[in-house]
């Protein structure tokens, strides 16, 4: 089940239901099945929730920004994140370059536009209709 914002985790999920395991270090793995790397750090500036992704070599060694909205599964066993974008998606997503971003509300805006529109029909909440998502 969806939930209405990008920055929240969905309600099924252990980490929506107040069982928030320490994610760092876990895989993550696209919705194709491809691996994108593992969960550097885990963030919640501004209410906007999300992980610091390392690639490792796959985009020359840097980093992604990924609202927790798009996490399908946590598989704690497995230490395994499930993404609900393809690899190539999220390789696609706004660059992430230094870690002030991460307290960035407009950057942050900007990335939860891009995966709300990979994920959810219509425009972001808050969006008047005629006004561009980003």
């Amino acid at each position: 089940m969806p939930t209405d914002s990008i920055w929240s985790y969905a309600p099924e999920l252990g980490p929506a239901q107040g069982q928030d395991p320490d994610l760092t270090g876990y895989t993550v793995v696209a919705s194709d099945g491809s691996t994108i790397g593992h969960v550097d750090r885990q963030a919640d500036h501004h209410a906007m929730r999300h992980l610091v992704v390392d690639t490792g070599v796959w985009v020359f060694g840097r980093s992604l920004l990924v609202p927790v909205g798009v996490v399908a599964a946590v598989d704690t066993g497995e230490r395994k994140i499930t993404v609900s974008c393809t690899r190539s998606e999220v390789k696609a997503a706004p660059r992430f370059r230094t870690d002030s971003e991460t307290m960035d509300p407009g950057y942050l805006t900007t990335v939860g536009d891009y995966y709300w529109a990979l994920t959810r029909p219509g425009p972001p909440p808050g969006h008047a209709p005629g006004t561009p998502a980003g």
